[in-house]
């Protein structure tokens, strides 16, 4: 019995359904015996492993966050997709970008954007990609349906010349444009195809047609997805022939599954679990690498005490960051100053700009004195508890309710833990009724393509301009007029001064209180390599060199 088939057999047999929210990183193999876990540096992360250099039948591996809903583009950000859609432009694992599709995507004056279509890319049935499939998955971004809207709304219009050749025209110049053209944003989908499945493109059903190095196999509905290798890749066939992605939801059955060989990889994994993943006796190693990923919490209403700047940063203040990594990262995270991480501008052109204005921010420090005078100054009424909303059977986030609640009681405050079902807390998100009675929310999340705008629009802009998480109604004109400023600049280094000029008035109040950056967690099965194990993940086709060592 051939390895992979051993696998196959074992994962049929082993694998069920379970739920799991998790973080990333190359981490060594030894066990801590010491109380406090030995914290990774950031300066031994791993982007991507060696490339692969001998071919493999078949590798299981599993997806932590469940089943996606879609594997549209433009609806669903999931580990599947960027093995299947090539985008326009391509994120590396170091966070640049680099031509996908696109031979060429540049702005050829500052409000006019011109893209080249790659000579001799196809999709999976063989067909040339074409300025017209170009144009019209371009064009799908432009509906609030999609998850990319926000990048798409200063564009004018689309049109093609010839076969090659797109131009989007747009009514301000926008700095977010091309970043976004990197991940779901711009990837390219066959418009023939699109035309005649319709609305059940990227289900179960309508399937997809794109232009990947693998191809979507087979889908069956709460079991796999299971995608093969373009052999017609236009950048290379893979060597791993056949890829299955089980859905493995709770982090004991992921852990036991990775640990035993049943399953080969897995992004995300808990990092709760880093001492079975550093045993000895494993059949993989975890890895470390690095991430857009934060932990925070923030408020939900203009009406709450948590609105009130002054009470989010006295909970800051009481909030020890050390003991945080510790405890809910398991020493797998770096202290982060803000809300937008420094990974982000890693690759960017004007990124010593942002890293110096970012290493001048003050380092979150634990003074429970100021925190106290804070709350003082606030006059709100400490009788009356604040709820916190942390979703169900999720450990790290359990871990986050009870740090934050212990600290609150430390100034004086009082905090209960509103616990929901995971379907139900996402739903909070997009539901302003379902918010009532709630004063904070606990989230991470992640950014998966460069730029820096992607978190301050969201949640420092009015809600008419785009501040679709602005629930506590912040608005101040000057971080308004800086942000748009660095959204329509024309040149990196007037963008760059603009932003810094707005985060050094949003950064201290804390929109959201950020606990943590969080490692990029990867297991990987030590007979395989290849594999993009950044952030990066999200955007690129990151078992394109996966096999075997």
């Amino acid at each position: 019995m051939t390895r992979t088939t051993r696998r196959r057999l074992v994962a049929a047999a082993a694998l069920a359904t379970a739920t799991v929210l998790a973080a990333t990183a190359c981490a060594p193999r030894t066990g801590t015996t010491d109380s406090s876990p030995e914290k990774i540096d950031a300066s031994s992360l791993v982007t991507a492993l060696p490339a692969a250099t001998t071919a493999v039948d078949e590798v299981t591996w599993a997806v932590v966050e469940g089943e996606p809903q879609t594997l549209d583009p433009s609806s669903s950000a999931n580990i599947i997709i960027p093995n299947l859609c090539d985008s326009l432009l391509t994120v590396e694992p170091d966070f640049t970008l680099e031509s996908g599709i696109a031979e060429k995507a540049e702005w050829v004056d500052p409000v006019t954007f011109e893209i080249t279509v790659r000579d001799g890319v196809t999709f999976w049935d063989g067909t040339p990609v074409t300025a017209a499939d170009v144009a019209y998955s371009l064009e799908r971004n432009r509906t609030p349906a999609s998850q990319w809207y926000a990048a798409f709304a200063l564009i004018s219009s689309i049109e093609t010349s010839g076969d090659d050749t797109v131009i989007v025209h747009f009514t301000a110049p926008d700095t977010t444009f091309r970043d976004a053209l990197g991940g779901g944003g711009g990837a390219v989908m066959s418009k023939a195809f699109g035309d005649t499945v319709g609305q059940d493109l990227g289900t179960s059903g309508g399937g997809l047609m794109c232009a990947g190095p693998y191809e979507l196999d087979e889908w069956q509905p709460g079991t796999e997805i299971s995608v093969t290798a373009n052999p017609d890749y236009w950048n290379g066939a893979p060597l791993t022939e056949r890829i299955r992605f089980v859905f493995v939801t709770d982090g004991a059955t992921l852990t036991s599954a990775l640990t035993a060989g049943e399953i080969d990889g897995a992004f995300n994994v808990p990092p709760g679990s880093r001492q079975s993943f550093e045993a000895e006796d494993g059949e993989g190693r975890l890895i470390a690498g690095p991430s857009t990923a934060s932990y925070s919490f923030g408020p939900t209403s203009a009406d709450s005490a948590a609105a009130d700047p002054r009470v989010r940063q006295a909970l800051s203040l009481a909030i020890d960051r050390s003991v945080y990594i510790d405890t809910v990262l398991q020493g797998l995270g770096e202290v982060q100053k803000t809300i937008v991480p420094p990974f982000v501008w890693s690759g960017m052109e004007a990124k010593d700009t942002y890293q110096d204005a970012y290493d001048a921010l003050p380092s979150p420090e634990v003074d429970l004195d100021a925190a106290k005078e804070l709350i003082a100054e606030s006059g709100i009424d400490t009788s009356v508890p604040l709820v916190l909303a942390v979703p169900a059977g999720a450990k790290e986030f359990s871990q986050t309710a009870s740090i934050v609640q212990s600290a609150a009681k430390d100034i004086g405050l009082t905090v209960t833990i509103d616990e929901r079902q995971p379907a139900d807390f996402g739903a909070l998100f997009y539901t302003p009724e379902l918010r009532d009675g709630i004063d904070f929310v606990a989230t991470t999340g992640y950014l998966e393509v460069p730029g820096v705008l992607g978190y301050p629009q969201l949640f420092m802009l009015p809600a008419e301009i785009g501040g679709i998480f602005n629930w506590s109604g912040y608005a101040n004109d000057e971080v308004t007029a800086d942000l748009q400023a660095a959204r329509t600049a024309t040149d990196a280094t007037t963008a760059a001064d603009a932003f810094v000029s707005a985060q050094e008035i949003f950064a201290p109040d804390q929109l959201q209180v950020t606990l943590a950056g969080a490692y990029q967690l990867t297991y990987l099965s030590d007979d395989l390599t290849g594999i993009t194990t950044s952030v990066a993940i999200y955007s690129s086709p990151w078992a394109l060199h996966l096999g075997g060592e």
